[in-house]
């Protein structure tokens, strides 16, 4: 039994209609007795389905599909019109439209004031708000959902949910149910059910975010495992590769739209756009670099500037920047809103990633269409991808440097057994020379080692480089690394130089892709033996370096090289230096030779 039948036959006895009634004492027992068993029941099964309906809906549907479905439900067990759903935005302080039943989300305002309207009353008081007749309440301000909607009175009902993240505040809300007719009476069942559903609603909400944990959780392993599973190839780890490999696995867990990555120059004057998602059918060109002057949000990001808004359109945290409406925000350049405005961008979240101390990349995130911004777990998994890129970037530039040990490492040891064996000797007066110019390599190459292992935290400042030079050093210790491993039957061809041809830019860089070239191609020569040649010369704007081996390349494998896909950790490092230098390369294959070309923007003094 639901409910003591002696108390429920007075309170009736009590009505002042029941007064009116002639009947017997057992006529309101019975009464009692077939209320519960056939109308209660009855209306506790609708409930109980109904609740059901709502604790069911798929928590993978993005959030304000959810809502959309929850306020069906409770539109018809209402018998309301309609049902709209505002979530309350502390860092806006303004209600957003967060979906509706029927979806009218293109027609309705985006933000409302929390002051001033019936959606902030009922997240201040955390209530109910009744209202008979929308055209007599000041509260409701578009009086034009009279004639638009058809509707003319209307319950709020309060929407609470929890937080689940340290950073996360409890979300407030409001559902407001619409109903046609004017000076309606709402009763307190009516209201009571209203507050049920949206409890259950908040159980719907609160089973997704668990499983988003969940998922968030098994991400962030598998974008640890995948890092290691690459520590252990033979290309190593790189930072673009982790991305373009873990990014699209991401955006199924976190409905992520756009993601960009930026490299910063040494000299944080300009961005470079490393990465994009999608890949396909995206708004991201590779390899364009853009000047941090231009962009407000840049320098902020880049740490030149201090933030000194308190604008509602932006938030800046130490771990990250979120426009929430780039046409309003100060952040971004005309420019930059204009991109936005074409490409139906809602919000942009900056991520900065550091390595010892300095920002060498950042991320973006785009929300697109309709969604107006990444939620706090969201971006917590973006967080953890910065962190662990920027782990991978540190292993990427150890490979690099390693990769790069070898040929100068082999180079040295020659030079030094062959100037220990002159200083055993004590030759002639002639001797002396080559102890000058070994002990001159020498030092070189270990300066030059020391400066490598340097580099895996930077790459230096930039300076006007002579290109000949620069090759022959190259060559000559590329030399040196041939005869130390005994490769035969290879014949060396030097020039014809240009002597004067310069270039501006980073030395080490320089170095380390000619030496990467000169490797590559004395391994493609033959076992049979051939010809390594190298020569420089000027082509108008451009100052142009030319490494020529005997050994046939195919036509595949030209593209693959030229696109940056080509087998070995050389060919990716040579790629990056190119960009680096703002070179490019150009292969030339005959029937038995390869031609290297690298140009670099000319220097003229």
């Amino acid at each position: 039994m639901l409910m003591n039948l002696e108390d429920l036959v007075k309170r009736i006895q009590e009505e002042p209609w029941a007064g009116e009634v002639s009947a017997k004492e057992d006529f309101w027992v019975f009464l009692a007795e077939w209320i519960e068993e056939h109308v209660l029941s009855e209306f506790l099964g609708r409930v109980t389905g109904q609740v059901d309906e709502i604790v069911e809906i798929d928590p993978d549907l993005p959030e304000p599909q959810i809502l959309e479905r929850a306020t069906r439900f409770m539109v018809d067990f209402l018998g309301a019109h309609s049902a709209s759903v505002r979530i309350y935005d502390p860092h806006t302080e303004q209600m957003l439209s967060y979906g509706s039943y029927p979806s009218e989300e293109d027609m309705r305002q985006t933000l409302i004031p929390l002051e001033g309207s019936i959606a902030g009353e009922v997240v201040r008081t955390r209530r109910p708000f009744l209202v008979p007749d929308i055209l007599q309440e000041e509260l409701y301000r578009d009086k034009d959902v009279i004639y638009r909607k058809g509707v003319q009175s209307l319950m709020a009902i309060p929407l609470e949910l929890p937080r689940f993240f340290p950073r996360e505040r409890d979300t407030f809300g409001v559902i407001q149910i619409y109903y046609r007719e004017k000076g309606r009476t709402f009763t307190p069942l009516e209201i009571q059910m209203a507050n049920l559903m949206a409890k259950r609603l908040s159980f719907v909400i609160a089973r997704k975010k668990i499983i988003s944990l969940h998922r968030i959780r098994e991400k962030q392993e598998e974008i640890v495992r995948h890092i290691f599973r690459k520590m252990g190839t033979r290309s190593g780890v790189k930072i673009k590769e982790v991305f373009d490999r873990v990014v699209p696995d991401l955006a199924e867990m976190v409905n992520l739209q756009s993601a960009v990555l930026f490299s910063a120059s040494k000299d944080l004057k300009k961005v470079i756009l490393e990465a994009g998602y999608p890949e396909a059918g995206g708004y991201h060109n590779i390899g364009r670099s853009y000047p941090v002057g231009k962009e407000p949000v840049f320098s902020l990001l880049l740490d030149l500037k201090e933030y000194s808004g308190d604008s509602v359109y932006e938030i800046v945290t130490p771990d990250y920047i979120l426009v929430v409406e780039p046409q309003k925000s100060d952040l971004l350049s005309r420019e930059l809103r204009n991109f936005a405005a074409l490409h139906n961008i809602n919000s942009i979240l900056y991520v900065p990633l550091y390595v010892e101390g300095e920002i060498s990349h950042f991320m973006t995130f785009d929300a697109l269409d309709h969604r107006l911004r990444y939620r706090e777990d969201e971006i917590d998994i973006f967080l953890f991808l910065g962190r662990e890129l920027m782990k991978a970037q540190k292993m990427e530039r150890l490979d690099d440097a390693l990769h790069d040990f070898k040929n100068p490492a082999i180079a040295t040891a020659g030079f030094a057994r062959r100037l220990k064996q002159l200083l055993v000797e004590k030759g002639d007066e002639g001797s002396q020379g080559q102890i000058h110019k070994y002990l001159d390599i020498l030092v070189e190459e270990t300066t030059r080692l020391q400066e490598l292992a340097l580099s895996i935290y930077r790459v230096g400042e930039e300076q006007v480089v002579n290109l000949t030079g620069v090759l022959r050093k190259r060559f000559e210790i590329n030399k040196e690394a041939i005869r130390e491993q005994l490769k035969q039957d290879i014949t060396l061809k030097e020039g014809p130089f240009d002597p004067e041809i310069n270039i501006r830019g980073h030395l080490i860089p320089a170095e380390r892709g000619f030496d990467n070239l000169l490797n590559n191609a004395t391994k493609a020569i033959p076992l049979k033996g051939g010809v390594l040649a190298i020569r420089t010369y000027a082509d108008g704007e451009w100052a142009c370096a030319e490494i020529r081996n005997t050994g046939h390349i195919s036509q595949e494998d030209r593209v693959k090289i030229l696109e940056g896909e080509g087998p070995g950790r050389g060919l990716y490092i040579i790629h990056r230096i190119m960009s680096l230098l703002k070179g490019k390369i150009e292969i030339k294959g005959g029937k038995e030779d390869t031609t290297f070309v690298v140009r670099f923007p000319r220097h003229i003094s």
